[in-house]
C-alpha cells in the first residue's frame, strides 16, 4: 500500500480541471498501485487535505462540489482573482479582430467567406478569438450551398460597447472625415 495516499489524492485533485469524484480517484490510484485502494482510505485522505488547506497558510481550499472535489480560491481572495480575470478578459483586440468584429456588427448575420471577401484575407483566427471572447456568436447556418455558419454579435458585445440596439452603432456619415475624401470639395 502506498505510504501517503493523501499526496496522490492531492495531485489528482490539483490536476483535474473539474471536480473529481471518489470513484475516479480510486480508479486512478488502483491503476498506479497494484493494490486495492478503498473508499475509506480516500475519505481519510480527503479529511487530511481539508484540514491542511483550511489553515491560514493557504489561499485555496478543498471543496466538495457536485459529489466531487476541487481546489478553489478561498472567499476572501475572490475579489483579487476576479480583478485578474477582468484584466485578462479586457485585453485589447488586434486590428484584424477589430476589423472582423466591425464587419460582423454591421453586416450580421454573415458567413466567414463574406467576411474574408470584405477584408481580403483569411479571418479564421480573428473569428475564433472573437468567439472565445464571446463577442460574437453562431447565429445558425445559411441557406446557401454548403450551409456555412452565420455569425452575429453577442449580448456581451452589446454590453461591452454600451449598446441597447444595433441601430445605435455609429453610421458611416457620423464617422467620415473630410480628409478621407478624394478630389476637390464641391461647395
Amino acid at each position: 500500500m502506498p505510504q501517503d495516499i493523501a499526496k496522490h489524492v492531492e495531485a489528482l485533485i490539483f490536476s483535474s480541471v473539474q471536480s473529481i469524484n471518489v470513484q475516479e480517484i480510486i480508479l486512478a490510484l488502483n491503476a498506479v498501485f497494484n493494490e486495492e485502494i478503498n473508499e475509506k482510505q480516500i475519505f481519510e485522505s480527503l479529511a487530511l487535505l481539508t484540514t491542511k488547506y483550511n489553515g491560514d497558510d493557504f489561499t485555496i481550499e478543498l471543496v466538495n462540489l457536485n459529489n466531487g472535489y476541487q481546489f478553489l480560491t478561498k472567499k476572501e481572495f475572490h475579489e483579487t482573482v476576479n480583478q485578474l480575470q477582468l484584466h485578462r478578459s479586457k485585453k485589447k483586440l488586434s486590428q484584424a479582430a477589430m476589423e472582423t468584429l466591425a464587419i460582423i456588427a454591421y453586416r450580421q448575420p454573415i458567413t466567414k467567406l463574406e467576411i474574408e471577401q470584405i477584408r481580403g484575407v483569411n479571418s479564421d483566427y480573428s473569428v475564433q478569438r472573437l468567439l472565445e471572447k464571446e463577442l460574437i456568436s453562431i447565429e445558425g447556418k445559411a441557406e446557401t450551398p454548403g450551409r456555412p455558419i452565420l455569425y452575429s454579435t453577442s449580448p456581451l458585445f452589446m454590453d461591452y460597447f454600451g449598446l441597447n440596439h444595433l441601430n445605435q452603432l455609429p453610421q458611416l456619415k457620423d464617422i467620415a472625415r473630410d480628409e478621407n475624401t478624394i478630389g476637390e470639395n464641391p461647395e
